[in-house]
């Protein structure tokens, strides 16, 4: 079901719940809570900058001690009953938690501003893990996402850090407020932790990401995304994009749409002007970041369709005359 169809049914069942009977009297209107996602922040409050910290936690997946960064959304203190969706963005190869958001690397912070500004993504809960293993990082290998024979990383990011998160953060429980995607190695990273944790995660998006892995089927998203059942690849969403002059990850990455297509996973490929460099990831963080809002807006017009509840009357004497006539 697409929003637009989602949002003529909340018009329509709201027409419905406005002319029901009770006793013959016109029953009020049910109110309707539509709003999920946070409203976009006031000048006021965009004013105050943005901000990341590093932080950690015990892993019992990685046997040890484990970090994040984490960026909280303009006015996070200031509304405490507010719950905000969840963005991951993945580090690379010889990467780490810090990456998205160097004014070396990332500038994810610049980037968070602008688009809250827009409107363009709603205020969310950024979370950058460590995707290394157990060797660390290295400049001689990629991080292995996966759960093998140098930690479960896969099962670390993918579902102990969200549960870490969501007992420490205020966020939207639902896999459809639920982002994650990376860059290089981190872009398949995103899409191999997130397909084997669709409980936790319905968007996923890469920049100049791979789709085939070396150590599985199991751990090759354009392989293993056959392997799902239907209702789930009807919920994924998924955003691609590599560099024209990046041609191996360009060509991985039309490859990959493709299965997608036949495999009728709602998908959007875009090629941009460049290579496998920073300055074209914090170029194009926009560009995925600005899909899982899209994403976010419809899921919370759907989950607004879920939960109206049309309370029938338990007794309707005009209506049951009307029929008996």
């Amino acid at each position: 079901m697409n929003y637009k169809k989602i949002l003529l049914l909340v018009i329509s069942v709201s027409t419905l719940v406005g002319c029901n009977y009770s006793q013959g009297i016109a029953a009020k209107p049910t109110q309707i809570k539509v709003s999920l996602l946070p409203p976009q922040p006031n000048a006021n409050t965009l004013a105050t900058p943005l901000t990341y910290q590093i932080e950690s936690y015990d892993s019992q997946v990685m046997s040890g001690k484990r970090t994040y960064g984490v960026s909280l959304p303009p006015g996070y203190a200031q509304n405490p009953q507010q719950r905000y969706p969840v963005v991951f963005l993945l580090h690379g190869g010889h990467g780490e938690p810090i990456d998205w958001f160097s004014e070396k690397k990332g500038q994810a912070l610049k980037t968070l501003t602008n688009l809250y500004t827009t409107g363009k993504l709603p205020p969310s809960i950024i979370i950058t893990p460590d995707g290394n293993d157990k060797r660390g990082s290295s400049p001689y290998f990629d991080p292995q996402y996966i759960d093998g024979p140098n930690g479960n990383v896969a099962t670390a990011v993918g579902n102990e850090l969200v549960k870490v998160v969501q007992n420490r953060y205020r966020t939207l429980p639902n896999p459809d407020f639920w982002a994650m995607g990376g860059l290089s190695s981190g872009g398949w990273g995103a899409m191999n932790v997130g397909l084997h944790n669709l409980q936790n995660f319905s968007i996923l998006f890469s920049h100049s990401g791979y789709f085939k892995d070396k150590s599985s089927p199991q751990n090759s998203p354009i392989t293993y995304i056959k392997t799902l059942p239907t209702p789930a690849k009807k919920r994924l969403r998924i955003y691609l994009d590599s560099g024209t002059s990046d041609t191996e990850e360009i060509d991985d990455a039309k490859e990959f749409a493709q299965v997608l297509n036949q495999q009728k996973v709602y998908n959007l490929f875009r090629q941009f002007p460049g290579s496998h460099t920073w300055q074209y990831w914090r170029e194009h963080l926009a560009d995925s970041l600005t899909f899982a809002g899209e994403q976010f807006r419809i899921a919370e017009i759907a989950h607004a369709a879920d939960h109206i509840g049309v309370v029938q009357p338990k007794k309707q004497p005009i209506l049951n005359q009307m029929i008996k006539k």
